[in-house]
């Protein structure tokens, strides 16, 4: 048995947690969230807390996160931070769509998608929602525009995460090699 899928899931204030067959609908004040389990898991709620059971081992631990996170999602919400860096590059939010101008032709503009919300303040970007899966797909698909290159660091980047910076290629100080030393013709 899972030692995850043990763990029992504690359901704050505000939130309802429903089940009806093999279908878990989680509503709180972020918003709505259904899932549907997969065939040999249960969930039981009592006392403000519902625990999972699941006949196929390789889904207790699985289903136990998923709902957690639901759980989570519709009452603090989840976010994922993109930082911005290079010159000349920006963005910005007009209503409910991101605009971004990352060194191309053309600006680049982004509709949010249901359930998603954008904030935009210095050099970064906060991607907001209930659904972690969404909000990690979209912030995903922001960095796929313009991911930070390993010589300058110019592009998008997750916040705390380290570019592994290459040297580049190095000016040529003095003529070493075989052919300097007159072997090669």
């Amino acid at each position: 048995m899972s030692r995850i899928g043990r763990l029992p899931i504690v359901i704050p204030e505000g939130v309802t947690v429903t089940v009806n067959s093999n279908r878990i609908c989680v509503a709180g004040p972020k918003g709505q969230l259904e899932w549907m389990m997969p065939a040999g898991v249960e969930v039981k709620i009592a006392d403000k807390q519902a625990a999972v059971t699941a006949s196929a081992s390789n889904l207790h631990g699985l289903s136990r996160s998923l709902i957690a996170n639901m759980v989570k999602g519709v009452s603090d919400g989840w976010s994922k931070t993109l930082e911005l860096a290079g010159t000349g590059y920006r963005a910005s939010t007009t209503g409910a769509e991101l605009n971004l101008s990352l060194g191309f032709s053309h600006g680049v503009k982004i509709p949010a998608p249901e359930g998603i919300a954008f904030e935009v303040a210095e050099n970064k970007i906060t991607v907001r929602g209930a659904d972690k899966v969404k909000v990690g797909e979209v912030a995903a698909k922001i960095r796929l525009l313009r991911p930070a290159d390993p010589y300058k660091a110019k592009g998008l980047k997750y916040e705390g995460e380290v570019i592994r910076r290459k040297a580049g290629k190095a000016a040529k100080a003095g003529a070493t090699g075989p052919a300097a030393a007159g072997g090669g013709k």
